[in-house]
């Protein structure tokens, strides 16, 4: 089935039906951004699976016209929702464009997430948006030093201790300095 643009209300219905979700989430990834306009009604469905489908729809096509309303995701109650709302604005490697959120747009809500979420997943993934930045804002590396030391979560000290300077990612990561030439005279 061809998603036309009147089946897309359809579709989203279809994905607050556990055993159909999975069906219907694929037909919107197959229509592509045209899926775009149901999907950002989706974001506001009564039916929290329907958020969550669509969240993940937006990890593929994220648009800079969606950005404000998938940041607006961060304070949904489902635990899950929030999970892949920072997954979708974190991760790079799932993304069809080039759509990249900006820091003052979401590390403000991540660094809250990070600090306070009672989900521990939440703040595992809150990490995962904070880090982005750990190399060029100071406050990122204190909230990051932070949550290595004081969460109640072993998995998001853990994650955490990752990111801060001298962790594997944080190394990895790190801006390469230009080669600096010793010269004798």
């Amino acid at each position: 089935m061809t998603a036309a643009s009147g089946s897309y209300d359809s579709l989203l219905a279809e994905l607050a039906i556990p055993h159909r979700a999975k069906a219907a989430y694929r037909q919107l990834l197959n229509a592509g951004p045209d899926a775009l306009p149901a999907i950002r009604c989706g974001l506001r469905h009564a039916n929290a699976d329907v958020r969550y489908w669509c969240c993940q729809y937006l990890d593929r096509f994220l648009e800079p016209e969606v950005l404000g309303d998938l940041v607006s995701m961060l304070d949904d109650p489902d635990y899950r929702i929030r999970v892949s709302t920072l997954h979708t604005l974190s991760c790079d490697r799932c993304k069809e464009g080039d759509c990249r959120p900006e820091e003052a747009a979401v590390l403000p809500r991540a660094m809250a997430l990070l600090a306070s979420d009672p989900d521990a997943h939440v703040r595992a993934h809150a990490i995962g948006l904070v880090g982005r930045w750990v190399h060029t804002n100071p406050d990122v590396e204190a909230a990051l030093l932070k949550a290595m030391r004081q969460d109640s979560s072993p998995a998001v000290r853990k994650k955490a201790g990752w990111l801060v300077p001298g962790g594997p990612i944080h190394r990895r990561t790190k801006p390469k300095t230009a080669n600096r030439r010793n010269s004798v005279t």
